[in-house]
């Protein structure tokens, strides 16, 4: 089975991915740092022009954000390479990548280093997920070389803002993701020997604005209505409504003023992980109930701001058929790998909720991302662009 796709394999692990990594990582090209997203764009879109088909860089959605007063700010996002190869071929893929990192550029994680004689790079981005993007390029250059590539047709989207939830991002992969076969995603594996992420659980980010009243404290305090007291109630009660398949997290609260005043304005951040579709709706459900009571309790008004931009993801009949042939195809090449539920979230969210099976953690070996420790295993940039281009053309050959 090997042996018939023997040429493309070869060229899968030839490809430059050492070098693009070591030059894409170089660049910042933290989620909010334009400049430097569009210098990656542009770069990005050099390097995948050495596909047969058409490449563009799309504005993303505008975006809103609640600043710390309670008011909602305009916000911008990078552009999104897009990659259209053969639309009408009857077999169609989708592939997907994002360009941002965590690292702002005065974050003091921005160099690069060689560890382990050269067989570890330590470095941002290096494997979250400039790697993922190398190796998703060389397998796509593999396909082109295969006598199959000429029925594949597929799409890719490396989006810049994925890191913060993909918001400026979100509808074009839906929009592209809709009746494809099968979609890649190219996080970081889940663990560094390679394991995969299986299930998911969603995540919704919400901003939950509170408006209260102010008064002297000490003259007329019970004129007042206190916010950060009514947040701060509202958070409590998040918390304890944690359970299995509901992660919540309340994460910051802003407002508040001088000591002598009673805060009339606070806004609450929180983030919910609902494990199943229906750990989302009743997640929904807690929220308007929460919020009511709140606003009745403390005579506040509560605004809610946000959603869950990532769908729970978990795993179908077809995203297990999917996982299977990923997983044969690894143990054809010599190095077998399983999968394993994760609690983070990716764009493969987003991918599946379109009824469409994705493998997202489908990019190189490594670990500590979100992290000055941040590392790529090198040897990993190979085998992994082999597994790509293999599953693809098994796919072609078989389909799911």
């Amino acid at each position: 089975m090997i042996e018939r796709h023997r040429a493309a394999l070869e060229a899968a692990a030839a490809a430059p991915m050492l070098e693009q990594v070591r030059w894409w990582s170089a660049i910042n090209s933290g989620s909010r740092n334009l400049d430097g997203l569009n210098k990656i764009a542009g770069l990005l879109a050099d390097a995948f022009s050495a596909l047969p088909g058409e490449v563009s860089l799309l504005d993303a959605a505008p975006g809103e954000a609640i600043d710390p007063s309670g008011q909602p700010q305009p916000v911008a996002y990078g552009r999104n390479l897009h990659v259209r190869v053969r639309p009408q071929a009857p077999v169609q893929f989708l592939l997907t990548g994002h360009m941002d990192t965590v690292f702002a550029p005065d974050h003091p994680f921005q160099a690069l280093t060689d560890l382990e004689g050269g067989a570890v790079i330590n470095g941002p981005g290096t494997a979250d997920m400039k790697g993922g993007i190398a190796l998703m390029l060389a397998a796509l250059g593999a396909l082109e070389a295969s006598p199959l590539g000429a029925g594949i047709g597929y799409e890719v989207i490396v989006n810049s803002d994925e890191e913060i939830g993909s918001p400026g991002s979100a509808p074009l992969i839906a929009d592209r993701a809709r009746g494809k076969l099968a979609a890649l995603t190219y996080e970081p594996s889940a663990l560094p020997d390679g394991t995969l992420a299986g299930a998911r659980p969603g995540s919704g980010n919400f901003s939950i604005i509170i408006t209260g009243r102010s008064a002297h404290a000490g003259r007329n305090p019970q004129d007042g209505r206190n916010a950060i007291v009514a947040a701060s109630d509202l958070a409590l009660r998040l918390a304890r409504a944690r359970r299995e398949g509901l992660a919540i997290n309340p994460a910051r609260i802003d407002g508040g003023g001088p000591n002598n005043m009673v805060p009339d304005r606070a806004v609450l951040r929180v983030n919910l992980r609902p494990a199943l579709p229906a750990d989302q709706a009743a997640a929904e459900a807690l929220l308007d109930e929460l919020i009511r009571g709140i606003a009745a309790e403390h005579d506040v008004a509560v605004h809610l701001h946000g959603g869950f931009g990532r769908p729970p993801k978990p795993i179908d009949h077809r995203a297990a058929k999917l996982f299977a042939l990923v997983e044969e195809s690894a143990a054809l090449l010599g190095r077998p790998i399983t999968h394993k539920a994760t609690g983070g979230v990716c764009d493969g969210n987003n991918i599946a909720a379109c009824g469409v099976p994705v493998v997202d953690t489908m990019g190189a070996r490594g670990g500590a991302i979100h992290s000055a420790d941040e590392y790529l295993i090198v040897e990993s940039l190979a085998e992994r662009a082999q597994l790509s281009a293999l599953v693809m053309l098994r796919l072609a050959e078989r389909g799911l």
